[in-house]
């Protein structure tokens, strides 16, 4: 029996210049959108029910015909997130070009979609006085705030840690595309690794935290943390976390550290962005080697 594969309503298509467009369009949308066009090839079984995981998990993650249900910052980030999967060649998947060679991206292609991408670049100068007023406001509900009674729980069941702040920083990055900081802590256990070269695996019971803050320029162009928009762990447990690479994921944003993810799915997202690192256990942001 072939599974059924339908196309439901555009809400609100991906708003990008045509020749943008055009590259997700061939390359993404088959199981990236509603529009997914499938060729006879595609319905016979057994690739059928690959096809039919394929375009679940892949609208799950990222779906361009529902792009309104998106903040212009996740819009943002999305995009950034997208072209980093086609640069590293972890999208389109290798499965999918094979039978589908037109989807395969030029190196030409995957320029315009970087120079895109590089315009989104946010000029943090005009912006600042509002980053500043931001992070003014955050310290005063910081202030004003109350001792959290419960710590708030990823969908896939992972607290918060609350410590993170006091681990050692291994690492710092930067978000052109959305003019953010981010900062990397590692506990004991991921320190340790560290030190000893053995993080290739990372061992069990390291955690690794991945906190990104605006970045607020001066006039001299010196670089300042701004206010708090989010943190990321990721812990090593590799049999706990065994359909998950090793890996267990979590993301809270905002001071009020909303769990992010409507249900426990949304750990495939990490996963498919995690991917092209997969010779380096899945970790983008190698520590800085004392």
């Amino acid at each position: 029996m072939r599974p059924e594969i339908t196309n439901p309503p555009i809400t609100g298509d991906l708003q990008v210049p045509h020749e943008v467009q055009t590259i997700f369009k061939n390359s993404c949308y088959d199981c990236h959108s509603n529009e997914t066009n499938l060729t006879w090839y595609d319905k016979i079984v057994p690739a059928s029910w690959l096809v039919a995981q394929h375009i679940k998990d892949g609208r799950s993650g990222l779906n361009f015909s529902n792009w309104d249900q998106l903040s212009p910052a996740d819009q943002k980030a999305k995009l950034w997130e997208s072209v980093n999967q086609v640069t590293l060649g972890a999208m389109p998947l290798s499965s999918y070009t094979l039978a589908h060679p037109k989807a395969k991206l030029s190196p030409q292609d995957i320029k315009v979609l970087k120079d895109y991408i590089w315009n989104l670049r946010v000029n943090n100068m005009p912006q600042d006085t509002s980053k500043i007023k931001a992070l003014k406001a955050q310290s005063d509900y910081f202030k004003k705030a109350e001792v959290q009674a419960e710590v708030p729980k990823a969908p896939n069941g992972i607290a918060y840690i609350a410590d993170y702040k006091n681990w050692a920083v291994i690492s710092t990055t930067q978000r052109v595309d959305n003019g953010t900081m981010r900062i990397i802590y590692g506990n004991d256990i991921a320190i340790k690794a560290i030190k000893n070269k053995q993080i290739s695996p990372w061992p069990d019971g390291a955690i690794l935290a991945k906190a990104a803050y605006d970045e607020i320029e001066d006039a001299e162009g010196n670089i300042s943390q701004g206010a708090f928009k989010q943190v990321e762990f990721m812990i090593k447990d590799h049999n706990k976390y065994k359909t998950t690479n090793g890996w267990g994921f979590s993301r809270f944003k905002t001071p009020q550290l909303e769990p992010y993810g409507k249900n426990a799915d949304f750990t495939i997202e990490c996963m498919r962005c995690h991917q092209p690192m997969e010779k380096n256990d899945h970790v983008f942001t190698l520590p800085i080697l004392q």
